[in-house]
């Protein structure tokens, strides 16, 4: 029987780099099924290129978009990256200090900008107080030679100093061509924008009017506050992104130009779901209506083509999630790309495959997922012995050398220590049997519940003959 609810939610948009970028990469998330008693033995790939690895656990991102209804099918998921990068090269000159609620540094909105728009190499600045070895130094110099900043008159560019909320303002009123009030006190969501000058009046109203705002993280503290966060400007440059068409090829100056809304209805070809779908796989979808993409009209039955870009596998209190990305439309000799980050998605139709199918996909479901857990319970406990006989050789080593060497009481200790790795090893071993004896049994009553009670894991996967409405 189909169920029919519709359900549309739109969606924040807080991608601070280029999924252009991200979907050259390798996934970021594989996770493989192996339930546990005691939260020690899950197994993940942390790309699709690495070797597996033993212990922690996977997680939905809390920045991933996701549809409402379909709380595990992540769309397009937006880490922040940006943030991440900018960290990791702080942190490498002062390591700690780094706190994205704190106010956005000079130095750090040249990064955001710079590594964001993906601004051509520069020659270096003559600033004074920009070192060589500046962990931003590259960033503020692409800015400056983009002219989207500019320094002090007297040689300086003051990297740690905080930049006010309007010059944030006046420089992303620079990059985007939106027009607006240029002398009217700027008023965001019914309030009055505290600390903005007259001069900034109208670079403020600019931003406010392009609906970068809309989204970004305590917005009483855009209204409020003298300074604009860190996490804040990242959010506005992926908002900025989302919203606008963005060509630099001719400079930074009113380079962000509204693009054309793109609405797809599209109806799935087959299932994607969290617990059998895997990074890297490719699916189809046909246009259920026409659509208009680059001047160009697609017509309804047109092949719209995406793929699997990580997945978490369910497991004991995790539901598991799915993230997918829509790649490209075609229709005979017409293909087009779809831009990289979408802003709202909904289900139309919530399906679940009909019972005949349920039964004939579970046994080989089945079969994989318990060999799975239990071939990596067995592979932890080759290396659980592997080490335990190590370090015992390395006990009875020391304990012979030591009492060879005239320390008695050292060489004691060693004997000690090696009946204390006998039972540790004894005891990671219990550990890992009872694990892996309780995942087969998870396993079996996941695939019943999929048969029976199909609703249960609806809510991390995708099914032939929904219908999903994409809006870019």
């Amino acid at each position: 029987m189909k169920l029919s609810k519709q359900i549309m939610a739109t969606l924040g948009v807080v991608c601070v780099t280029s999924c252009a970028a991200m979907a050259g990469e390798p996934a970021d998330i594989q996770a493989y099924a192996h339930p546990t008693l005691f939260g020690t033995q899950g197994h993940t790939m942390v790309n699709t290129d690495s070797n597996v690895i033993i212990g922690g656990k996977v997680y939905k991102p809390c920045t991933a978009k996701t549809m409402e209804g379909k709380q595990n099918v992540v769309i397009a998921r937006c880490a922040k990256q940006m943030l991440n990068d900018m960290k990791g090269k702080m942190d490498a000159k002062r390591a700690g200090l780094f706190n994205p609620k704190m106010p956005v540094l000079r130095s750090e909105l040249a990064f955001i900008i710079a590594d964001g728009l993906n601004l051509k190499a520069a020659n270096a600045n003559k600033y004074s107080d920009v070192a060589a070895d500046y962990w931003a130094k590259e960033q503020i110099d692409r800015a400056l030679g983009a002219d989207v900043m500019i320094g002090y008159p007297d040689s300086t560019f003051k990297p740690d100093q905080p930049i006010t909320k309007a010059e944030v303002f006046a420089t992303f009123a620079k990059m985007m061509d939106v027009s607006a009030d240029k002398k009217a006190a700027p008023v965001f969501e019914g309030q009055a924008v505290k600390f903005v000058p007259a001069w900034a009046n109208g670079a403020a109203n600019e931003v406010i009017a392009s609906g970068i705002l809309n989204k970004l993280p305590d917005k009483d503290k855009v209204v409020n506050d003298e300074y604009l966060s860190k996490e804040q400007v990242a959010f506005m440059l992926g908002a900025m992104k989302a919203g606008f068409n963005i060509d630099t090829s001719n400079g930074v100056t009113n380079c962000a130009t509204k693009h054309e809304t793109i609405q797809l209805k599209i109806k799935l070809s087959e299932r994607i779901s969290a617990r059998t779908s895997n990074t890297g796989d490719t699916f189809t979808a046909k246009t259920v209506e026409d659509a208009t993409i680059g001047g160009v009209c697609y017509p309804a039955g047109s092949t719209v083509k995406g793929i699997v870009s990580s997945v978490s596998r369910p497991g004991v209190k995790n539901p598991g999630y799915v993230e997918i990305e829509f790649k490209s439309i075609s229709n005979g000799d017409n293909c087009a790309e779809f831009p990289k980050q979408m802003s709202c998605a909904s289900v139309d139709v919530s399906k679940n495959p009909n019972v005949v199918s349920r039964v004939l996909a579970a046994p080989f479901s089945m079969v994989g997922r318990v060999a799975g857990v239990a071939g990596r319970t067995a592979s932890s406990a080759v290396e659980v012995v592997a080490n335990g006989v190590e370090e015992y050789g390395d006990n009875w080593s020391d304990a012979f050398a030591d009492t060879a060497s005239l320390h008695p009481l050292k060489g004691l200790k060693s004997v000690g220590s090696s009946f204390i790795t006998v039972g540790k090893g004894v005891y990671n071993i219990c550990k890992l049997t009872a694990s892996g004896v309780f995942g087969v049994g998870y396993e079996f009553v996941d695939e019943a519940k999929y048969i029976f009670v199909p609703n249960t894991t609806n809510d991390s996967s995708l099914n032939p003959d929904e219908v999903l409405t994409i809006l870019y």
